[in-house]
């Protein structure tokens, strides 16, 4: 028997919105701050394990080695597991890993650590990416997307006053200050990868808060949507491989990526560059950190907002990495605190907000296999330039006594990609955002 009760779309896309954004928004902010919390403990480490800033930018970086290397046969897993098994599994060994970065004690044990982070981690971010999908047609995605990227802002709001909190353990209990910030961070990690065998499901068939009638409409909305717009002719993993405009967005991506983990993991030593150096100013830098990520957090909801209503993508896209750009040459060029903090800040609101299009726009070209496949592959694209990143800025750090070169080179990259990201084609069918009309 056909079901006949007519579904209000604009109230069920709100229904399904507060049900999941807010607790996978949850789940990224921990993600993101295991991830990142290194770079508020990074003036204590070199401080006690005598760390250089080329130890340093490569520890920091390393990490997505370990992601590249593990990101697609985890997203492949995924897809034959489920989302919530996989999340789960994903979940709970990082956060046992980030637990463990609280014995390190060299350089070595920091790489290795840092490099099983990133094992353990491959595969959450594009699982959620794809996890999206199941639930938001692309004219819906923007939004959605953006609204799950601030977490990745908002990690570095509410990791600055806590791991300024934390640092001050310094101490207690015989442990420093940074063994107490990965502890308190890793812990929880591991109770919410626990609670999501309980709380996802892994689509809109398996979900008991929807009523059948709503189950049904947006299976067929979803199902109309990746044929209006190509993905249901491209499904398998070869088909990633084959869409010209994946590798330019690839390109894309990985400057993004420099970019983000610049700010990330060298912002507050670019800050501090600008202080005396002592203790009390390295827990005033850590709390001058937030507006940065409070200020991309905003953004980013309002470039999603305006990419669905404009239903375009490549100019918003080139747009944000275009002030990323004049935020990190203003950066180099700054001779102060206050212009250093307003510089990082325009960076990663450009960094930032460019993420809600630029998802929404890769994965309306592809579904299945191929969709987990590709944000898989731009995943780790993006990890190597999460690992160049850090490196090499640590590496002209120690060479310049400067932050300056690696500030411009990346500045002129995200101009280059802003450029990039304007041709973007699909094979089939022309201008890839102009397929959405």
């Amino acid at each position: 028997m056909v079901l006949t009760v007519a579904v209000d779309g604009r109230a069920l896309y709100s229904k399904i919105t507060w049900r999941l954004i807010p607790y996978i928004f949850l789940l990224y902010i921990v993600a993101y701050l295991d991830r990142v919390n290194v770079g508020f403990a990074a003036y204590d480490l070199q401080r006690d394990l005598h760390f250089s800033n080329t130890v340093y930018g490569t520890g920091a970086g390393i990490f997505f080695l370990g992601s590249v290397l593990f990101d697609l046969p985890s997203n492949l897993m995924l897809m034959r597991v489920g989302a919530r098994i996989w999340i789960a599994r994903i979940m709970i060994s990082w956060g046992v890993i980030s637990t463990c970065m609280m014995f390190m004690h060299s350089k070595e044990s920091f790489y290795v650590l840092r490099f099983l982070l990133g094992v353990s981690e491959a595969g959450f971010f594009p699982g959620m990416i794809i996890y999206l999908t199941y639930w938001f047609p692309t004219q819906e995605r923007a939004r959605a997307v953006a609204k799950f990227m601030t977490a990745t802002s908002l990690a570095g709001v509410v990791g600055g006053p806590l791991s300024s909190y934390l640092l001050k353990l310094d101490g207690v209990g015989g442990l420093a200050g940074w063994q107490w910030l990965f502890v308190s961070e890793g812990i929880p990690t591991v109770l919410l990868g626990i609670s999501v065998l309980f709380v996802l499901k892994d689509g809109p068939a398996k979900a008991t808060w929807l009523q059948p009638e709503e189950r049904v409409w947006l299976e067929g909305e979803l199902q109309r949507d990746r044929e209006r717009f190509g993905a249901s002719t491209h499904h398998r993993l070869l088909d990633a491989f084959r869409l010209p405009a994946l590798w330019v967005l690839a390109g894309v991506y990985f400057v993004s990526q420099v970019g983000v983990y610049i700010v990330n993991l060298w912002m507050p030593l670019i800050l501090q560059s600008f202080s005396h150096g002592g203790e009390r100013d390295a827990i005033l830098i850590a709390r001058y950190a937030t507006f940065p990520y409070l200020a991309a957090a905003v953004m980013t909801v309002v470039v999603g907002w305006s990419s669905d209503k404009r239903n375009e993508r490549r100019w918003h896209i080139a747009g944000c990495l275009t002030l990323s750009a004049l935020g990190f040459a203003w950066a180099a060029w700054a001779h102060a605190l206050v212009f250093a903090l307003c510089a990082m800040t325009l960076a990663a609101i450009g960094l930032w907000s460019m993420m809600g299009p630029f998802w929404t726009l890769t994965t309306s070209m592809l579904s299945g296999t191929a969709a987990a496949g590709a944000v898989a592959i731009l995943q780790m694209v993006g990890g190597a330039g999460g690992f160049a990143g850090p490196y090499v800025t640590g590496r002209l750090r120690d060479a310049t006594q400067s932050f300056t070169g690696g500030l411009y080179l990346i500045g002129a990259m995200a101009l280059g990609a802003a450029a990039l990201a304007l041709v973007a084609r699909s094979k089939e069918s022309g201008p890839v955002v102009e397929s959405n009309r």
